[in-house]
């Protein structure tokens, strides 16, 4: 089941699967607590989080519109390839789109999503880069309301 949780909520999944166990105060993100951003999560058994992505608004550079960025997306390693990632973003974006009036969605994907993205209808919009301890990156972009 999708619901929308708290960021407190986020961070079991943030430390095990973004932040190679870092201590869950290590794992906050800037913006989490912003009155435009949301959280949502996948629930399995008896409210057990196992899928997470996290939605600030924050526009990108030369792009006109409402922007918002998607950050800290993660599923279980128990529960990876089942497709709960893909549903997961779909109902952020179905909320971006009708609840939010957003103009598009990025993010800054990590090498080994790169196809789970763009599978979902991303572009690529830079060239990789690197997050120091994190690893490389493509900033990647989603239009909605199109």
């Amino acid at each position: 089941m999708v619901r929308f949780i708290t960021a407190e909520e986020t961070l079991p999944l943030r430390s095990c699967v973004l932040r190679d166990g870092a201590p869950l105060s290590a794992c906050h993100f800037q913006g989490d607590e912003d009155e435009s951003t949301f959280h949502l999560g996948y629930t399995a058994g008896e409210n057990t989080i196992v899928c997470i992505l996290s939605c600030q608004r924050e526009s990108l550079e030369d792009y006109e519109g409402v922007g918002y960025r998607l950050r800290g997306m993660a599923t279980h390693p128990d529960w990876r390839g089942k497709g709960l990632g893909s549903d997961l973003l779909i109902v952020a974006i179905e909320h971006l789109t009708h609840a939010l009036n957003a103009d598009y969605l990025w993010c800054n994907a990590r090498r080994v999503a790169y196809g789970f993205y763009l599978h979902l209808g991303f572009d690529f919009i830079s060239e990789e880069f690197e997050i120091p301890l994190i690893g490389p990156h493509r900033v990647m972009y989603l239009g909605l309301n199109t």
